[in-house]
């Protein structure tokens, strides 16, 4: 069955569109020419039409069923064609295989209705989980997420909303087995883990010193560097303490006999032979060591200083050394004073090697920065050791977390947990009685399907509809099967040629109509006999008279009958219909009731280009056309005001001139003073300019104030004739006063 109705865009519908809901068994429609009825029922015939894109059918419990739509659609896919599809009904079967069918089919009707229970209770079982789970949510995103953002928002990385927050929670909660750690102990390890992921950081590369200790402590810097003293000048010139001045002179010796100190012939061979046995091998060799040393000493010195500036240039400024960098410069300075010292000394060594120096050891200095570097690099071990961990430590961290929020909530998540797996359970067996109900259902349709095959055919739908014909004068033409298909049908006159295209409007609309309604007890297949199905009527009955209106009625009420007491399949009726009569006869129940629970009744309006829908619930708003102008005026507020003068004039009419035999000029009389005369005729004479002529725009705003000064008057009139009393029943104003006391 269907509950609600939503069309929109489409013909007269507009963007915002209209709603009928609260749909019941039996449902009317009534609007006039235009209002959209047709649209209705082309949805309902097919819903996935291009032209309801925006548009939809909801069907209770969402199930579908086969719609059955009668309007000109119809008549133009069954009528436009020589051979019209045949309908299956039951033809000659006998008293007992009617009633075993019946009484299938009535056990069929029980099931359905019992799988229609399941079905609802399956469906009540799973918006109570989605209730629950929807509920649940909520609870866990403000006492779980919100209460822990703050401090563990890193660790909900990933599940920044509701449902995946609460998929998580649940998911933690079935394997979860971190160990429960302290609140506080968990923040305190999140500002470590979670504020600043730690780098991999480069050793300090450490610095080489023992060559140069090895070079400070050699003999040769403290030995005074002499000749030999056995040698007989030797002893002169050490007495004088003139070694180095001596050796250094040595180079400026010619091959000549000058001297190259005091500038005279004194150079001898023999004293050559003296300085030469004097500065013998050893004491060149002395030199060159002397040499030697002090150049790797000031090339490991400068290297050294080289390698410590740079790293204290490159940790000086860093905010994550873990370098002790004041400790490292202050050593490094006092190292500096002291390179620089020894290197002084040194030099002098070379310039005089006779004299004994003493070089300041570095290696204390060096020692202490060595053991800054160490630990620095310890620290460094450290942090790459915490950062090769890092995924391990922040994943163990993390379902801590989520284990201590488990914990805070765990009461409720138990519950709920144990709610929804109870729901679960109730609805897995709810699921397998609806899928038995549904195996068994089918059987039995099968059943019926197969007790039919042999006793079903088209031929009663023949008989029944040529039997109306004739009883309501329409001799000329009937309704035969197919020469060429007895599954087929086709329309003939009494002469045997085809009548289809001959027929005139009110015959075909008649004979579209009780073939339509054979359809509704049939199929146009044997095995579709017995399928529920929604019935629609779209009333085409313009070319039809009086007399055949009143049958079509009769007919329609009786499956209105049908569906009421449950009988056959067909379980939902919608009527549409801008006759007023039609609609009178056709939603008549009984003298005494005028209210049915099964039914529902709506009016459609158009207003300028845009259709509207009113609903009025159980209450009948149709009774006669003349009722019908006094509802339209009640409700003028929600119709074009274009319209407000002709129901006038005609209320009028009908009233005074018809019934009444009251002229124009007798109401005006009726009024004492001149003045209200003038108003009473210039009202009749804006309804009749209203009712009659042709505005030459294609759009008209009536004002309000307008309609409400001459709504006034029209009021006035039934006042000075004495008629009050019919305006005030007509308006319901003496009921409206009843209800509002």
């Amino acid at each position: 069955m269907i509950k609600r109705l939503n069309i929109k865009t489409a013909a007269s519908f507009d963007d915002e569109g209209i709603t009928i809901d609260g749909l019941k068994k039996i449902n009317f429609i009534y609007g006039s020419n235009g209002t959209g009825k047709t649209t209705v029922s082309r949805l309902l015939y097919n819903p996935v039409h291009e032209d309801f894109q925006n548009s939809s059918v909801h069907w209770k419990m969402n199930q579908p069923i086969n719609a059955l739509v009668y309007n000109k659609e119809f008549r133009k896919r069954n009528f436009g064609k020589e051979n019209i599809d045949g309908v299956f009904t039951l033809g000659e079967a006998t008293k007992e295989e009617k009633e075993d069918i019946a009484n299938k089919e009535g056990e069929l009707k029980e099931l359905r209705n019992k799988t229609r229970e399941k079905l609802q209770n399956k469906d009540s079982l799973k918006n109570k989980i989605e209730e629950e789970i929807e509920g649940f949510k909520e609870t866990a995103w403000d006492f779980l997420y919100k209460k822990n953002e703050k401090n563990f928002k890193e660790a909900f990385r990933g599940v920044l909303n509701k449902k995946s927050f609460y998929e998580k929670l649940l998911q933690e909660h079935g394997q979860n087995s971190s160990t429960l750690k302290k609140e506080e102990d968990l923040i305190k390890r999140a500002r470590t883990i979670f504020d600043e992921s730690p780098e991999q950081i480069s050793p300090i590369e450490q610095i080489e010193h023992n060559r140069i200790v090895e070079i400070e402590s050699e003999p040769i810097w403290e030995r005074k560097v002499v000749g030999k003293s056995d040698v007989e000048i030797g002893k002169l010139i050490q007495h004088l303490n003139i070694n180095d001045w001596v050796n250094e002179g040595r180079q400026y010796l010619q091959n000549d006999e000058t001297c190259p100190f005091c500038q005279q012939d004194t150079i001898t061979e023999e004293f050559r032979s003296q300085l030469e046995g004097y500065f013998d091998e050893s004491y060149s060799k002395a030199l060159e060591e002397i040499k030697s040393l002090s150049s790797e000493y000031e090339r490991l010195a400068s290297n050294l200083l080289s390698q410590l500036d740079n790293i204290e240039t490159k940790y000086k400024d860093s905010t994550d050394t873990k370098l002790d960098v004041d400790r490292f410069s202050t050593h490094l300075k006092s190292m500096r004073s002291q390179v620089n010292a020894n290197t002084a000394k040194i030099t002098n060594k070379k310039k005089e090697p006779s004299r004994s120096v003493e070089l300041v050891p570095l290696g204390e200095q060096l020692s202490k920065l060595h053991k800054i570097i160490n630990d620095a690099n310890e620290l460094i071990e450290e942090n790459n050791k915490l950062v090769k961990n890092f995924n391990t430590e922040r994943t163990i961290l993390i379902n801590e977390i989520w284990r201590y929020v488990i914990e805070t909530g765990k009461a409720e998540i138990d519950r709920h947990v144990k709610k929804v797996k109870g729901l679960k359970s109730s609805l897995k067996a709810a699921v397998e009685k609806l899928q038995e109900a549904e195996k068994k259902e089918k059987e039995l349709k099968n059943e019926i399907t197969e007790l039919s095959k042999n006793v079903t055919s088209v031929q009663p739908t023949v008989d029944e509809i040529n039997n109306i014909l004739s009883s309501f004068g329409f001799t000329n033409f009937r309704i035969v099967p197919s020469k060429d298909d007895r599954d087929k049908y086709q329309i003939q006159r009494g002469n045997g040629e085809l009548a289809e295209s001959t027929l005139s409007e009110g015959e075909i609309t008649f004979i579209t109509f009780l073939y339509f309604l054979q359809r509704i007890k049939g199929g146009l297949s044997k095995d579709s006999i017995s399928q529920e199905r929604v019935i629609v009527i779209d009333d085409p009955f313009s070319s039809l008279d009086s007399n055949i209106l009143f049958v079509v009625s009769t007919l329609i009420k009786e499956i209105i009958d049908e569906v009421r007491e449950d009988k056959g399949n067909i379980q939902q009726v919608f009527i549409l219909t801008h006759n007023v009569y039609f609609h009178k006869e056709v939603s008549f129940i009984d003298g005494r009731t005028k209210r049915k629970g099964d039914t529902h009744y709506w009016i459609l309006r158009r207003n300028g280009d845009i259709s509207t829908v009113q609903s009025y619930g159980m209450d009948n708003p149709i009774s006669t056309s003349y009722e019908l102008l006094w509802k339209e005026l009640r409700e003028k507020d929600n119709n074009s005001g274009i319209a407000i003068q002709n129901i006038m004039r005609r209320i009028i009419e009908n009233y005074f001139k018809i019934l009444g035999k009251y002229g124009d000029d007798q109401l005006i009389q009726k009024f004492e003073k001149a003045e209200d005369q003038k108003i009473c005729r210039s009202l009749i004479s804006w309804i009749n300019d209203g009712s009659h002529a042709v505005t030459d725009d294609l759009y008209v705003e009536m004002p309000h104030d307008t309609i409400d000064r001459y709504f006034d008057v029209f009021k006035k009139i039934f006042e000075e004739t004495k008629h009050i009393e019919h305006y005030n029943m007509m308006m319901q104003i003496g009921e409206h006063q009843h209800e509002n006391a």
